[in-house]
Parts: C-alpha cells; sequence; structure tokens
C-alpha cells in the first residue's frame, strides 16, 4: 500500500518523537518500505549543528540508530530553509515530493487554544501534501 515513509524529526527534540518514530517503523516493516528521516536546518550555525554538512551527519547517523534499532530500511534526507522556524511547512512540503514519500507520519502535540491562531505543522502538511498524512499525537 505504501511504498516510501517519511517521518520529519527535529534533532533537537528527539524526546518527544518516540510514539511517532514507533509508528512509522512498524508501517514499514508492515509494508516492507523505507523510511526517510527529514530534518530541517538553516545555512547558518544553530544549537543543533554549525553547518549543514553537520546537520547531515548527524541526521545520517540518527537514520542508522533508528534502521538498526526497529529493523528497518532508514535513510536521510536533509531539507534547508533560511528560517527554519517560519518554513518548515514548506521545506517539508517540498521533501514529500524530493523523497518521493507516499506516506508522512509526524509527530504532533494535543491541541490547544493556539492552534486556532497558528495551526500546527501536521495541520498544514495533512491539508496540503500529495501523500497520505498520519499524525500521531503523543
Amino acid at each position: 500500500m505504501f511504498s516510501k515513509i517519511m517521518i520529519p524529526v527535529d534533532l533537537a527534540h528527539e524526546e518527544t518523537l518516540e510514539k511517532a518514530l514507533k509508528c512509522g517503523a512498524d508501517m514499514a516493516r508492515n509494508y516492507s518500505a523505507p523510511v526517510v528521516y527529514v530534518g530541517v536546518t538553516s545555512t547558518t550555525p544553530s544549537k543543533t549543528a554549525h553547518t549543514p554538512e553537520e546537520f547531515g551527519e548527524k541526521l545520517s547517523a540518527f537514520a542508522a540508530r533508528q534502521a538498526d534499532q526497529h529493523g528497518i530500511d532508514g535513510r536521510s534526507h536533509v531539507a534547508i530553509a533560511h528560517d527554519p522556524t517560519t518554513e518548515i511547512d514548506d521545506a517539508l512540503l517540498k521533501a514529500v515530493t524530493e523523497t518521493g514519500a507516499d506516506l508522512v507520519v509526524m509527530a504532533s502535540h494535543i491541541p490547544n487554544l493556539m492552534d486556532y491562531v497558528w495551526p500546527s505543522n501536521g495541520g498544514k502538511i495533512a491539508e496540503h501534501a500529495k501523500a497520505s498524512v498520519l499524525v500521531v499525537r503523543g
């Protein structure tokens, strides 16, 4: 049913992704599909990495750990955004196309009042992606 699964990850907040990572890995095993872990960074230094190359190395290592832990085919894809805070949705939507993913599994939070003012990333991706989107609340 699904041939490639994309899981957006924030390397600065790995601890909040556990449920979505497990769900994505379960789906990958069920459909014998590779998982592409997508991280968004900028060309300027951040607390996660000083350069996009360093970010790519960290994301690749993260993907390898996930693949080993869950027994799946795990890959990484770096998306570059001028300002990841404001451009993350567009960067992730572009990554859906670039990776060829037909399923996106992403973590989200329990909705609150602010979601009526600023919609969640998962909501925008689900609304605009050409792939199926599974939003995992955790």
